[in-house]
């Protein structure tokens, strides 16, 4: 349990600063431009993680980058990078908090993780509680913003899933690095034909960039997948529902504003649907406990189990003919 604790409170760093993304988009970094946009953020950060493992993809990791690159890093975060510009972040954070409902169904075709019912109904719970902290009559809806938040949430989930499908043991810095990479690769001549030269970047938009490229890029990144590997894809899911959580709790903060009743009770039943997969592993471990062989340390040389039942030799039957 207490492994289980951790590794979801290191997870949980990745949503926490996918949520401030939004923001940081929107006020510091040029618009206009999101393939620049997401290769200037790929790029850097993989350059980063790369040079701090110094380790190259070995057989099928090669392919394998570029199919995640795709999905997980440039196709991503060009979406994303459309969706922050195009929508407000309530109606875009409240796409993308359908991920954890999509991750739980695709995870049992992908990585043979059938789902509960406890997920399904965490995850639905969990999207009606940001909709009730971000939807508003007065958010304008864009078409082309809620399609491009859409694919990035589908594409992503997708990706999340074969990594974890994929995952062999080789080290999470290294195939985060790697997959960063190829997203940027494919982005920079993609960029270069679809919008020109480069934006120029002034001292406010090299802070955001910064930010995005360390924070919410390597260290997020290299801090899900390695939950991803350890923990099951729906309370992975789950756990993500911290970043629309995170983007109401910024924009509060920094406009100075309260929060109504709905949004506290979305906010309170968010937060709820991210716990309510800890008691699945309790009961797991408790059930293998149950089901184990008892063996105490007292037993005596040479004592045996039939049917999963210890059977002692007493001190005053050993070496009796019978």
């Amino acid at each position: 349990m207490e492994a289980t604790l951790r590794w979801s409170m290191i997870t949980a760093i990745a949503p926490v600063a996918w949520g401030t993304t939004y923001y940081v988009t929107g006020e510091f970094l040029p618009p206009e431009r999101p393939l620049y946009g997401a290769a200037i953020r790929a790029l850097p950060a993989g350059l980063l993680l790369l040079a701090v493992r110094r380790t190259l993809p070995r057989g099928s990791w090669w392919w394998r980058s570029l199919v995640l690159g795709v999905l997980n890093m440039g196709g991503f975060f060009a979406l994303v990078y459309v969706a922050a510009q195009r929508l407000p972040t309530s109606v875009a954070s409240t796409v993308m908090a359908t991920a954890p409902l999509v991750m739980t169904v695709l995870a049992w075709p992908l990585v043979r993780e059938p789902p509960r019912a406890r997920h399904l109904a965490a995850a639905v719970a969990g999207a009606a509680g940001v909709c009730l902290m971000l939807l508003t009559a007065s958010a304008s809806i864009d078409p082309v913003g809620v399609l491009a938040s859409a694919s990035a949430m589908a594409m992503s989930s997708c990706g999340y899933l074969l990594g974890k499908r994929w995952s062999d043991g080789t080290d999470t810095l290294a195939t985060t690095a790697w997959q960063l990479l190829a997203g940027g690769l494919i982005l920079l001549p993609a960029a270069a034909a679809v919008e020109g030269r480069p934006p120029a970047l002034d001292a406010q938009a090299l802070l955001g960039f910064g930010y995005v490229t360390l924070v919410a890029t390597a260290l997020a990144f290299v801090a899900w997948f390695a939950g991803l590997r350890r923990l099951p894809a729906a309370t992975v899911g789950l756990v993500g529902l911290l970043n629309p959580v995170t983007g109401v709790l910024l924009g509060t903060a920094v406009a100075g504003e309260t929060l109504t009743g709905r949004q506290l009770a979305g906010l309170a039943l968010a937060l709820a649907s991210v716990t309510l997969a800890r008691p699945a592993t309790r009961r797991a471990k408790r059930k293998r406990a149950a089901d184990a062989p008892r063996v105490t340390s007292a037993s005596p040389p040479g004592s045996r189990t039939a049917g999963g039942r210890h059977v002692g030799v007493s001190r005053g039957m050993r070496g009796r003919p019978r």
